[in-house]
């Protein structure tokens, strides 16, 4: 209803796998009793229109909803709690804020809060309670430094209650977008902190959306209905019923009978299902635009891949369409570059690394690695062994390591392969015990800026991955150059010399643009994606 689909393409992760604090069950809890109580007449009012039930499904019960860390699910987040401002496809719209101001220097913006808004437990959202919220995030900046905004921040303050200010000590054109993402400055009534506080947990989901949360039960359901204090336009599905089902068959067999209504998610629904479901009468398919760029990360600092003509010819050994074919059945195209050139300032002339095996064998013999009697090249005494770590909870990877493992092996590469569970394979990435894992770059509307800008710390795997190159000082230097430049055609040229470097230095393999997916009742209107992969409009939502 509010959101639109952002013409820009990529989206990334980032943040979503990151954990937060506890203390969950008892905010949802509270959050729950306090929905159920306000429900009911949100539903009576919509009682003569047509079926006001939406039954939704995911592969985890909903966690921590706190808006302020990281572990809740995104599209329940998004369902509670609302931003200052929205990211369209035509740039900034008001949300909390009908609009702001901009100083001449760029340090200052000046946002003028919305008259009549209300926290769904009666609070009034007004500038006071903003700031109550930002002091809170202020409060534990540590774990927000992945924004840059944060290590800008000189201060906030609430001149009255309709005015709030965000002073900056220099210009940072991102500004607007990290307002306006999920996480972690969306708002929640200053009541359902605690002390002030929400670092160590909420004692309540209470936000201004258009739903509130009445009902759930950890790995079984969750229940939002229509808020009856939203501000907007109320929305015309009363009731969204989310079911726990980590299963993708099992998943299938419910949207078959009928138990379930919509599979939304790039990693919820395979390519089969897609397959199976496209033409079908029953059912619709949706796939949104690229939203994240599948890669592998080469760290720079390990042995073998310290060489740069090793990283370049592991380029060239990649068959990046065989494994858009055969692994995703040509959903997701293959990827020249580490971002999309339809993503902002990233349409740059960059020559992709062509799969070319007979130039990577010649690239290989021209570095000195030599072809062994066991098939696998040396150097020095050195074999040419790297290891790939995948998360073990996602089969795609697999697929795509065990493929490239034998692929490699014809030009006399070991590649030894081994999967972690999600946390420890991310822990792993991010202290840079790997020589080449998967990620994904984090997407619109985090990409280039917020992924970049975390490049300079150990945020995830590419700052340990970039630390072996000579000029990794000159990128640090640049990136910080692009966010505070007011200058366009300066951002532009700082841009396309990371992007540039980062490319000719092989760090990253880019495999192929990931797209998001749904499959849906046919009978279900007003659909359509946004501008995260993550945030579900159920709002927009109607069944005919």
């Amino acid at each position: 209803m509010k959101k639109r689909v952002l013409s820009l393409c990529l989206a990334g992760l980032m943040a979503a796998s990151l954990t937060g604090c506890g203390g969950a069950g008892n905010a949802a809890e509270t959050t729950a009793a306090a929905g159920a109580e306000n429900s009911a007449a949100a539903s009576e009012a919509g009682a003569s229109e047509g079926k006001e039930e939406l039954v939704f499904v995911n592969y985890r019960d909903i966690r921590d909803l706190n808006p302020h860390l990281y572990a809740g699910e995104m599209y329940a987040q998004e369902m509670l709690y609302e931003t200052l401002v929205n990211i369209t496809a035509d740039g900034y719209e008001g949300c909390l804020a009908e609009s702001w101001d901009i100083s001449d220097d760029g340090k200052t913006y000046t946002f003028h809060i919305r008259d009549g808004v209300k926290f769904s437990d009666g609070e009034v959202c007004d500038a006071n309670a903003i700031k109550a919220n930002f002091d809170a995030i202020i409060e534990n900046k540590d774990r927000h430094t992945w924004l840059e905004m944060m290590n800008l921040l000189v201060g906030v303050s609430a001149p009255d209650d309709k005015t709030f200010v965000i002073e900056l000590s220099e210009p940072y054109y991102p500004l607007l977008t990290e307002l306006g993402v999920t996480r972690p400055f969306a708002m929640i009534s200053p009541k359902a902190m605690k002390d002030g506080s929400t670092k160590d947990g909420v004692n309540a989901y209470i936000g201004t959306g258009p739903y509130v949360l009445t009902d759930f039960v950890t790995d079984e359901y969750a229940v939002f209905e229509a808020n009856e204090n939203y501000w907007g336009e109320q929305p015309k599905i009363k009731k969204i019923t989310v079911k726990v089902i980590p299963d993708n068959q099992t998943r299938i067999l419910a949207l078959e009978k009928g138990e379930i209504d919509m599979i939304f998610g790039k990693n919820m629904i395979d390519a089969d299902a897609i397959n199976q479901y496209t033409g079908n009468d029953k059912f619709t398919v949706s796939l949104s635009d690229p939203t994240s760029t599948r890669q592998i990360v080469l760290n720079t600092t390990r042995d073998v891949l310290a060489d740069k003509e090793v990283r370049q010819a592991l380029q060239h050994a990649t068959n990046k369409q065989a494994i858009s074919d055969g692994i995703f059945y040509g959903l997701e195209q293959p990827a020249d570059t580490l971002f999309a050139k339809t993503v902002p300032y990233c349409d740059i002339d960059l020559e992709p690394y062509a799969y070319d095996v007979e130039l990577a064998q010649s690239m290989l013999d021209e570095a000195g690695w030599v072809v062994g009697a066991d098939k696998i090249r040396e150097r020095d005494g050195q074999k040419l062994n790297i290891d790939l770590l995948y998360n073990s909870d996602s089969v795609t990877e697999k697929a795509i390591a065990e493929y490239l493992q034998s692929e490699y092996q014809k030009i006399g590469i070991s590649l030894n392969i081994h999967g972690e569970e999600e946390q420890s394979y991310r822990d792993n990435m991010k202290a840079g015990n790997f020589d080449m894992v998967f990620n994904i770059c984090w997407g619109t509307p985090y990409d280039p800026q917020s992924s970049l800008a975390a490049m300079r710390a150990p945020v995830y795997g590419d700052y340990a991955a970039q630390l072996g190159l000579e000029d990794k000082a000159d990128i640090d230097q640049a990136i910080t150059d692009i966010l505070v430049s007011t200058d366009e055609t300066k951002r532009q040229e700082l841009y396309t010399f990371v992007l540039t470097r980062l490319h000719e230095d092989a760090v990253y393999i880019p495999l192929t643009y990931e797209c998001n997916k749904a499959i849906y009742r046919s009978d279900l209107q007003g659909f359509h994606f946004t501008q995260t992969q993550y945030e579900v409009p159920f709002a927009d939502f109607y069944f005919e």
